[in-house]
């Protein structure tokens, strides 16, 4: 199997496993793997889990790993194809008419428009990647925007034409799961779900992301999330958390 993109030194899961911990994020095999074959596919990459996990760390180390900048669509209940790929500044259009009097004026011109996630994506596919995060708060009608847009990754600009990427992007979805998403999504994109990191693990992150706090207290700390994740709570504690109770406690 070939990368598919021109990406130096990253020739399977281990090298990619080493490059996103010298972004200081570590991944395991499962979701180096995932990641690896998603670029070596072209596909998306859907990461599921609870929240607090990694999932949108794990994004933005990719990008830090392919030198490019991360553009975030978070997603929300009521989000719209408008919100996610362009829109058109209507204050600076009515502005530039009042200016022009009698004189001809385009108004959809590339100074009116406003590329939105999406549509920066298209536009740089290879200076990009595109984070979709946290899907499942959109509805449904959303997500089969996005299914059609993952199929072929092109924009439709009535006003201008079908922006067409040179090569599909590197696109990661995150999801919580609060529900479940369609299917076809799904098969779309190369899944992997991303479970809370075992103690070891755990207590490894926060001495990475907290370099000041001393193991015995790492492990201390990542002891007591792990009997409070196993309580019934409504929002169990996140890495995230366990890391800034560490530093908290040095």
């Amino acid at each position: 199997m070939s990368v598919r993109r021109s990406i130096q030194g990253i020739d399977g899961p281990e090298p990619l496993s080493r490059l996103l911990g010298d972004a200081q994020y570590i991944a395991d095999d499962g979701i180096s793997t995932a990641a690896y074959l998603s670029l070596a596919l072209g596909k998306p990459l859907l990461l599921e889990g609870a929240p607090g996990v990694g999932k949108t760390e794990a994004a933005k180390a990719l990008a830090s790993v392919l030198g490019r900048e991360l553009v975030r669509l978070q997603c929300y209940e009521g989000i719209d194809a408008a919100a996610a790929m362009y829109e058109w500044n209507f204050p600076r259009q009515m502005l530039a008419i009042r200016q022009a009097g009698e004189d001809y004026v385009n108004l959809y011109d590339d100074q009116f428009l406003i590329a939105r996630p999406i549509l920066q994506a298209l536009e740089a596919p290879r200076e990009r990647v595109l984070l979709i995060d946290e899907i499942d708060r959109a509805d449904h009608e959303f997500e089969a925007f996005l299914l059609e847009f993952l199929s072929d990754f092109t924009v439709s600009i009535p006003e201008r034409g079908t922006v067409r990427a040179e090569e599909p992007p590197v696109v990661v979805l995150t999801s919580n799961r609060t529900r479940e998403l369609h299917e076809a999504l799904r098969r779309r994109c190369i899944y992997h779900w991303i479970d809370y990191p075992d103690a070891d693990l755990e207590a490894r992150i926060v001495m990475i992301r907290a370099s000041t706090v001393a193991e015995d207290t790492a492990r201390r700390v990542v002891a007591a999330v792990g009997a409070l994740r196993a309580e019934p709570l409504a929002k169990p504690p996140g890495v995230a958390e366990t890391v800034e109770w560490a530093e908290a406690a040095t």
